[in-house]
Parts: structure tokens; C-alpha cells; sequence
């Protein structure tokens, strides 16, 4: 993996044109204040036709068991994508990221999914938006499932809006039981370019909408 130490401020616009020539920060953790850049030679991706829905996902996702919503708790989403975890002691995501990445959200161009039950947020994830391609940063789940339902309603989301590309970063055994795949940096930067390049609708579903797990699986399935 490919990385390159930061010396210079980065600033939202810099970071936006990092992810559009296929670079991302990471931080070695919450306590060092510099960040890196990465570049892997494999690319994990999500194919936006190929999410992998069990009956048992498909089920809960169809109960509404968890009220999904967009853009409404940036800062509890980051700290539970922060928060330790089982085989997840640490994290990469210090002041400057939050920072930098509460800047674009608050333009627009970073997105939260939250899993909410009982009035509580127990899952959800955050990305950034730029053209037609989304850049999955990390996810959470505080209840069985919460997350899982929340990466289905991103990419029903994605599919309904027009996006072409699904980044992931790298691929786990748990990401790749939901259908993600690696595939070569060079064959990743012509799918980046081409997605960067053209226009999607984030909210081909409103804002303040709910919607629901029956429209999702129907999205899935378009």
C-alpha cells in the first residue's frame, strides 16, 4: 500500500481533488494530528448492481425495524465509526479529519446514512459525494444488523440517483460477503475517472424523506 506523509495543510478543496485522482487520508491514530495519504495498489469497490441482500437481510430491511435517516447526527456517526470495537482498537480518524470532513459536510459534499431505533442511533455510515461517485469512509453498528440495513439504503440511494461507482477502500471478509470486490489500481482509476465526470442525484429521494425498506429492496431490484 502506497502512502505519502502530509506536510502542508489540507484544506476541503484539496481533499476533493485527492479522492478525485484516487488518494484518501488516513490518520496513523486519533492522537497523531498528521495524516497520510494512501493509494492502494487494489481498490475495494461495491459493484452498485451486485449488494448481496441474505433472506434474513432482506427481512429486516423490509421491517423497518431501524428508521433510516440521511444528514441528521454528522457528529454521533463520527464518533461511532471512532469508537473501539471487537478486532478494533484504535482509530484512524483524528481532529483533522473530523474536522476537514464536517467542513464538507456541512456543503454538502460528505454524507451520513443513520440507523436509528427506539430514538437512539445504533449504526450508520459517512462518505463523500463528488459527481457520480460516492466514498464509502467507514461504518458502525450498535445493534445486529443496523449497519448492513443502512449500507442498503446507500446504495439504493446511489442506484435511484445515477452513481457509477461504490468506493470502499479496501475489502474485508465482511464487506465481501456483501458483494464488494477488489480490482486493480489502474482498472479503479478509469472507473474513478469516469464517475467523477458525470452527474448523480444524492437526493433522488428528498430531503427529510423516509423511505422505506420496501422502496429500498425495490431499488435494489431495478
Amino acid at each position: 500500500m502506497a502512502r505519502a506523509r502530509d506536510r502542508t495543510e489540507i484544506t476541503p478543496e484539496i481533499l476533493l481533488r485527492a479522492y478525485s485522482i484516487g488518494l484518501f487520508p488516513m490518520a496513523e491514530s486519533a492522537e497523531d494530528p498528521s495524516l497520510f495519504w494512501v493509494d492502494p495498489e487494489e481498490r475495494g469497490i461495491f459493484p452498485l448492481d451486485g449488494f448481496i441482500v441474505s433472506r434474513s437481510l432482506a427481512k429486516t430491511i423490509r421491517s423497518d425495524r431501524f428508521e433510516v435517516r440521511i444528514d441528521t447526527a454528522y457528529d454521533a456517526v463520527i464518533d461511532g465509526c471512532a469508537a473501539a470495537a471487537p478486532g478494533r482498537e484504535g482509530t484512524w480518524i483524528n481532529n483533522r479529519i473530523r474536522e476537514i470532513y464536517r467542513t464538507l459536510f456541512e456543503r454538502g459534499q460528505v454524507h451520513t446514512v443513520e440507523a436509528w431505533a427506539g430514538g437512539k442511533l445504533v449504526g450508520g455510515l459517512y462518505g463523500v459525494s463528488i459527481g457520480a461517485a460516492f466514498f464509502g469512509e467507514s461504518m458502525f453498528h450498535l445493534e445486529r444488523d443496523a449497519s448492513k440495513v443502512a449500507l442498503a439504503h446507500l446504495f439504493a440511494r446511489l442506484r435511484k440517483g445515477g452513481f457509477r461507482l461504490l468506493d470502499t477502500q479496501f475489502v474485508t471478509s465482511h464487506l465481501a460477503s456483501l458483494g464488494a470486490i477488489a480490482v486493480p489500481k489502474q482498472a479503479y482509476h478509469l472507473l474513478l475517472a469516469d464517475a467523477v465526470s458525470r452527474q448523480a442525484s444524492f437526493w433522488a429521494w428528498p430531503k427529510g424523506m423516509i423511505v422505506t425498506g420496501t422502496q429500498v429492496l425495490e431499488a435494489l431490484k431495478a
